[in-house]
């Protein structure tokens, strides 16, 4: 469990998962709280425009009932007739049907207006009502609405809300608003009686029922006493205790207070002199952020499962790649390098993946390199150790005989003599393999030209013109000879004039460029490519072919030799490189690695290896 915890594909699924399910539990928890502040903040705006508006309503509904009892008041014709006393019967009755047309006139212009009743001093009773069968409580005037009335200097008096006429006994039980004022005589200020209107209490409560924000709202209207007017609320609920409840300001006449367990909406109607009130329970609120709660839950869980699986597949597609290349690197460590890892996924991973292929081939192409090499070494230290028939009795007599020759006075001979015998030494010397420097290399071109100077009797004119500085510099063993020994055997030789050869040194970038050059008879083009793909590994072609071709093919096996050698021991980039004109000479170029000053002379071989 531990183990596979501790795997990529583990690691980045649950990097991948936390981070994304932080992420979207900390955009949850903001977004919770920003919309909870919003929908308060957009509830509290609704309520206080909505108790703004319903003050509003009261303040035009009462302004209405207040313009009709003015108009009443102010009708001539009405309080002429409730003026005069002294009138036949016949008028009396026209009189009083002039009375009651006048009120039925204010009672039709509105319709929530329920009855109009008229008690003058003189104590007669003029109604216009829905009811016409009523009888008239003839104790009015010992109730507490018509002192109330009575009390008034003729001002409007709100009597609020009452369950039934309090001028009509016989009237169904029926809540009925009611308000009234005295009437006067506009001219002499003569008090002529009072004036009842009730109204149909629906226009009240629809303007109250404006308040409600939710089911569970309540609202009361209440005068200065703190008594209950109206309210919407259900019947045996419990009345709140408005005398410890805020009262709204006088600047505004708008409460809105959220501090406790419900909202509190008041607003002021000046007209009455009321205040009507709205309460809300918070839970009810609550509602609707438990409706958002309950949304982004269900949205945050469809995400997490979202997250998950963009984790898995992230996680999958990162880490596949990386299992099946560290199955591959286990091949590879085992000695399998035959294997190559193909994958499509991130453009880092690919690289990956394509930089361990190209190592294993590389490191495929390194081994069979060296073992080319080690074969070929072998065996040519077994062609030089069969070629070697007691070399020492052949250097002993090669000495005889350069004594014998120094002693008559042949020096001439004796100089060939002495370079035959140092390269025979050279040739034979094993004891450090196939590997020499520059100086020994050139130290034995040296012995080599001092038997051709003297064969080819003055033809040729040898100049080694190399720095000093690059002596130490590694090759391979008999390099240069086989170089130079082409040169004059097919380009100096059939010579009619003297022939040139120059062995030169020269540094480009971090190389060193060891040039054979000389003035003999070239090639032409063609065998010019013949020679170079002989030195890249040609195929020879058919053996009509080789006899044709055999002085190339000489040629090019010798430098073939001398350039794979070189390639074993430094690399591809290594080598000979070819240049000729026909008539005009060949250049030979030996590419070989400088070794840096305090640097291994091995440095360059395993590299190359």
């Amino acid at each position: 469990m531990g183990r596979h915890f501790r795997s990529i594909h583990s690691r980045l699924f649950l990097l991948f998962l936390c981070c994304m399910t932080g992420i979207l539990i900390l955009i949850s928890v903001v977004y919770y709280y920003r919309t909870i502040s919003i929908i308060h903040t957009k509830v509290n705006d609704i309520a206080e425009k909505n108790i703004s508006q319903t003050a509003g309503l009261f303040n035009s509904l009462l302004q209405g009932y207040n313009s009709l009892s003015k108009s009443l008041n102010s009708n001539y014709e009405l309080t002429r007739l409730l003026q005069e006393t002294h009138v036949k019967e016949t008028v009396a009755i026209e009189n009083e049907r002039t009375i009651t047309n006048i009120i039925g006139a204010a009672y039709y212009s509105r319709n929530d207006i329920t009855g109009i009743h008229i008690l003058t001093d003189r104590g007669k009773v003029y109604s216009y009502e829905r009811q016409f069968a009523g009888v008239i409580d003839n104790n009015y005037a010992q109730t507490s609405w018509y002192n109330e009335l009575n009390a008034s200097s003729g001002n409007m008096v709100w009597l609020g809300m009452m369950p039934r006429s309090p001028i009509n006994t016989l009237q169904q039980k029926e809540n009925v608003f009611v308000f009234g004022r005295k009437l006067y005589d506009l001219n002499t200020h003569k008090q002529l009686g009072i004036m009842v209107i009730e109204a149909n209490p629906s226009s009240i409560m629809e303007a109250m029922s404006n308040v409600t924000i939710s089911p569970g709202s309540r609202v009361y209207l209440i005068d200065q006493n703190n008594n209950i007017i109206a309210s919407t609320g259900k019947k045996g609920t419990e009345a709140p205790h408005f005398a410890s409840i805020p009262k709204p300001g006088a600047e505004d006449g708008i409460l809105v207070d959220d501090s406790s367990s419900q909202l509190v909406v008041a607003a002021n109607t000046p007209m009455a002199g009321w205040t009507i009130y709205g309460f809300t329970p918070k839970h009810d609120i609550q509602a609707e952020v438990n409706q958002t709660t309950q949304y982004l839950v269900i949205v945050l869980i469809v995400l997490i499962i979202v997250s998950t699986v963009l984790a898995t597949l992230v996680s999958r597609n990162i880490a596949s790649p990386l299992k099946l290349l560290i199955r591959e690197m286990k091949k590879v460590e085992m000695g399998n390098f035959s294997g190559s890892v193909n994958v499509d996924s991130f453009d880092e991973i690919n690289s990956l993946v394509s930089s361990f292929n190209r190592m294993v081939h590389r490191m495929d192409e390194l081994i069979e390199t060296i073992k080319v090499t080690t074969v070929s070494e072998k065996n040519a230290q077994l062609q030089a150790l069969q070629s070697q028939v007691n070399p020492h009795f052949l250097y002993n007599t090669l000495d005889m005989i350069y004594w014998m020759l120094d002693e008559k006075g042949n020096e001439r001979l004796s100089r060939v003599i002495l370079s035959l015998s140092q390269m025979f030494r050279y040739s034979s010397n094993w004891e450090e393999a196939s590997r020499t420097t520059l100086r020994q290399e050139l130290e034995q071109i040296r012995h080599y030209l001092t038997i051709i100077e003297n064969r080819l009797e003055d033809r040729l004119v040898p100049k080694i013109d190399v720095d000093p500085q690059w002596m130490d510099v590694t090759l391979p063993k008999m390099s240069i000879q086989p170089i130079i020994e082409n040169a004059v055997k097919y380009g100096l030789e059939p010579l009619d004039r003297q022939g040139m050869l120059l062995v030169t040194a020269e540094q480009v970038m971090d190389n060193l460029h060891v040039v054979v050059r000389d003035n003999g008879k070239g090639m032409n083009e063609d065998t010019l490519m013949r020679v170079r793909s002989l030195l890249e590994g040609g195929n020879r072609t058919s053996p009509k072919a080789e006899d044709r071709d055999g002085p190339v093919l000489r040629r090019g096996i010798g430098l073939s030799n001398v350039h794979e050698r070189i390639r074993m021991m430094f690399g591809s980039p290594y080598g000979l490189y070819l240049d000729s004109q026909e008539g005009e000479g060949t250049t030979v170029t030996i590419r070989l690695p400088i070794r840096h000053q305090g640097g291994m002379e091995d440095e360059h071989f395993s590299r190359g290896r």
